[in-house]
């Protein structure tokens, strides 16, 4: 089960948790199917978790880099 989530896009696995956490709340699971479900969502989220941190090392990679651009141009101007 882990191992197609981890296929998923941010998208795609957010939009699989929302579904995942409309039918817990209905609650018209057995216990089993609500366990089973609930498993689900933790995986789900912890690949948002994943997509997240993912996205927000490399938003600070580019502006690392940026700064170190910046930083570079502007010695360059320098006489």
């Amino acid at each position: 089960m882990e191992n197609d989530i981890e296929k998923f896009t941010f998208e795609e696995a957010f939009a699989e948790l929302e579904k995942t956490v409309r039918r817990l709340e209905e609650g018209e699971l057995t216990l089993e199917e609500a366990i089973a479900l609930y498993e689900r969502g933790m995986c789900l989220a912890h690949r948002c978790d994943s997509a997240l941190n993912a996205a927000e090392l490399q938003v600070q990679q580019l502006n690392v880099a940026g700064n170190q651009q910046q930083l570079s141009m502007f010695l360059a101007d320098e006489p």
